[in-house]
């Protein structure tokens, strides 16, 4: 066994395409990397074990990342159509313009592009199948076509404009737009609900409809070395259709972080609409109130009640937070009514965001009803 095929086998990477592509450059009597010298089989042992090690170096870096499917949400078995149309959904969600200040949003958006320009390439889609990015990087190498396109470039040249322009430019049916109550919890750690959806679905019916349109122009002779420019609408004939209602149950998921107002789309599953395409399903996310705590952007914010003993000489408290972890509120200090304390990093995490906001904590302090003389004599005594 080679020393690759050992590492191969060490690491289970039988079919690791860096791996693959190591081994059969490895069993070469001369063999080159890209922009440096040819090894002959005297320098074979060294140049091998320098090979070895660029390849852990890639295989390190492929551990840590994702797959360019797994980038456009599909498997490897998918067709160009199915790629088209995923970066399509995925492009439009991430684009900058729909996302401006998030940085995360133009992260994704800029490897949903890179993924695309690779596995919408039947010759570059086949190497990395094969051999992963590290053979596309030796494919660009010997002069097959380059990286890196600009990923606006990309989105350009597939719509043939903006976002706002695609959506102009294409029929498409009504968006329907659905209000949908999400608690604070799962706002806080994110969740799912099922949601029953009834929607209009295009079936084959009897007869032949008019279909295509399109508007011809001919001229027309009205005299002698005199014509008429006319237009005349053309139509096809096609398969007649009707409306069904279907209903099934739809799963939305609710991401950390989402602001209320933010949307959860569903593309082309809104109202559908002959020789178009469907408009879009939108479940508009709306914070349900919460009884504890109250949300006012990435931070949090409650109020805590403590008597007038604890305000003056300390306290020890703690408040269970949304996902039940406990927070430590006490203090031994004076609180004055309405003081308000900063914790910081326990608030709301922020959408596609490590970072979190922080939670505030308003006292109320609950004074006595009533006292008697004698205890307003040692109250007296005790502050005068």
């Amino acid at each position: 066994m080679t020393m690759i095929g050992e590492l191969r086998h060490k690491h289970g990477a039988n079919h690791n395409p860096r791996f693959e592509l190591a081994e059969s450059l490895s069993q070469s009597h001369r063999f080159a990397f890209p922009g440096g010298p040819t090894y002959s089989p005297m320098a074979h042992g060294r140049a091998n074990l320098l090979f070895i090690l660029c390849v852990l170096c890639y295989y390190g870096n492929a551990i840590a990342g994702k797959s360019y499917y797994d980038v456009l949400q599909v498997s490897k078995g998918a067709s160009d159509e199915q790629i088209k149309r995923a970066y399509r959904k995925l492009a439009l969600k991430y684009h900058p313009d729909k996302n401006p200040g998030n940085q995360e949003a133009n992260k994704r958006f800029a490897e949903i592009n890179n993924a695309y320009e690779v596995l919408s390439d039947s010759e570059k889609r086949s190497i990395y199948d094969r051999y992963g990015e590290e053979g596309l990087k030796q494919h660009a190498a010997r002069g097959g076509g380059g990286m890196g396109m600009d990923f606006h470039d990309i989105f350009s040249s597939f719509f043939g404009g903006g976002p706002m322009e695609e959506e102009e430019r294409i029929v498409k049916g009504d968006d329907v737009v659905v209000e949908l109550a999400a608690t604070l919890e799962d706002l806080y750690m994110g969740g799912s609900m099922k949601v029953w959806r009834e929607k209009n679905v295009l079936k084959p019916a009897p007869g032949k409809r008019r279909c295509n349109c399109r508007n011809e122009v001919y001229h027309k002779q009205i005299g002698p070395g005199m014509f008429q420019q006319m237009t005349e609408q053309v139509c096809e004939k096609c398969p007649n259709v009707k409306y069904e209602k279907e209903g099934y149950f739809i799963t939305v998921d609710i991401e950390k972080g989402m602001q209320d107002g933010q949307e959860v789309l569903f593309y082309e599953d809104g109202e559908p609409i002959i020789d178009g395409e469907s408009g879009d399903l939108r479940f508009r996310i709306r914070a349900a109130p919460h009884e504890v705590f109250r949300r006012e952007g990435k931070d949090l914010h409650t109020t805590v009640s403590i008597t007038m003993v604890q305000a003056l000489v300390g306290f020890e408290k703690t408040i269970k937070h949304l996902d039940e972890h406990l927070v430590d509120i006490s203090t031994k200090g004076i609180t004055n009514p309405k003081q308000v304390r900063k914790f910081k990093g326990e608030g709301m995490p922020l959408h596609m965001s490590t970072k979190k906001g922080d939670l505030y904590v308003t006292f109320e302090v609950l004074f006595p009803t009533s006292l008697t003389e004698e205890q307003k004599t040692n109250i007296k005594a005790i502050l005068d």
